[in-house]
């Protein structure tokens, strides 16, 4: 694999400003940052992502191979991300010969922000299929679930954004937050494809909720296990049990709800 060219534009994830208390105190506030990014490719405009900004890279390459524009990362020459017109721009090996259509065909999708996917995902996610032989236990997803409750986050600073993470059992190997959940989990997929990291083992943690578009993308990413601490939709319910993902809502302290997939998931007693 030929690693792309990056730059490291990560932004200042909070910024502070003045607010008044209830007592009428002027107290130093930390807001997530926001910023617009738009995706050229080739110098042809894609797309403008509404980011936290703190990995603008990976967020690129994510969004690319989520909305499977390009087949490989070696595809990929370099990805210029410049702050100052905020702008990203990808420069590819041998360009995108169907753009056009591609860019015709789109869904807008439930996602906060930019969420849109394009048209043929819904007919791709027919080719996929997860490892039939992994296995999440329940004393696994509770020690994943402690590792996400103690690790400290912009969210607890400073609200306002969506975080998403990728396991190995309890060992966290990517946690990233931005302002639309779609983001974070786009810039999870770019440092996989980045470092080469397969999926068929890995549990993928979100704090937003399960839709289609989440769904997709994990499937996308070869990922058999699906946690969040928030609900689901009837379509991501409906293609989670298509695609065989196991997929666990409610999802904080001892609680949680398995709706798909409940042949992978092992109760050993955890609980007790």
């Amino acid at each position: 694999m030929q690693r792309p060219l990056l730059t490291d534009a990560a932004r200042p994830a909070t910024i502070e400003i003045p607010a008044i208390n209830e007592r009428g105190e002027t107290v130093p506030t930390a807001i997530a940052g926001e910023h617009a990014l738009t995706l050229y490719l080739d110098k042809r405009e894609l797309v403008t992502l509404m980011t936290l900004g703190g990995a603008p890279e990976a967020l690129v390459i994510g969004w690319l191979r989520n909305q499977r524009m390009l087949a490989s990362i070696d595809d990929i020459v370099s990805v210029q991300v410049d702050w100052e017109v905020n702008a990203a721009a990808i420069t590819t090996r041998h360009g995108v010969a169907d753009l056009d259509a591609r860019m015709a065909t789109r869904t807008v999708t439930t996602g906060c922000g930019q969420g849109t996917v394009f048209g043929d995902l819904m007919e791709d996610i027919e080719k996929i299929r997860l490892p039939a032989d992994a296995r999440l236990t329940e004393s696994a997803l509770y020690a994943m679930l402690d590792v996400v409750r103690t690790h400290e986050t912009i969210y607890k600073q400073a609200g306002a954004v969506h975080g998403c993470a990728l396991f190995r059992g309890a060992e966290l190997l990517y946690f990233v937050e931005d302002v639309g959940r779609h983001n974070a989990v786009d810039a999870i997929a770019g440092h996989m494809w980045l470092d080469g990291v397969d999926g068929g083992d890995k549990i993928f943690y979100t704090t937003g909720r399960l839709t289609s578009e989440m769904v997709i993308k994990a499937a996308q990413m070869g990922i058999p296990f699906l946690v969040s601490r928030s609900g689901l939709t009837q379509m991501g319910y409906d293609i989670a049990r298509q695609v065989g993902i196991t997929m666990i809502g409610r999802s904080q302290g001892k609680h949680y709800l398995l709706l798909t997939g409940m042949d992978r998931f092992l109760r050993d007693g955890a609980a007790t």
